[in-house]
């Protein structure tokens, strides 16, 4: 998931960042880098709630599945943790 950022500044010296395939999703900022990161806040919002809603498409974000292994391949130490004595109860 990449998403193209346009910043301007506008004529009164705030910068208005906007992610260019999110149409609506801009946020104004003090400096260029105030408004990227409020932009790119926005944007996570925005995709969260599409897929909340089902409304993203197919290309939006992208969970490729690791291709399933046996458990025995991934070598595993266990400890046995003994709790402290209950002193309460003494």
């Amino acid at each position: 998931m990449t998403f193209l950022v346009e910043l301007e500044q506008e004529e009164d010296g705030r910068w208005i960042a906007e992610v260019v395939d999110l149409p609506g999703v801009l946020a104004y900022g003090q400096t260029p880098e105030q408004a990227k990161a409020k932009v790119q806040a926005l944007a996570l919002r925005v995709v969260v709630d599409r897929l909340e809603h089902g409304e993203a498409g197919p290309d939006l974000v992208v969970f490729p599945l690791r291709p399933h292994e046996p458990m025995a391949q991934y070598p595993c130490e266990t400890r046995l943790i003994r709790a402290a004595p209950n002193r309460l109860n003494h």
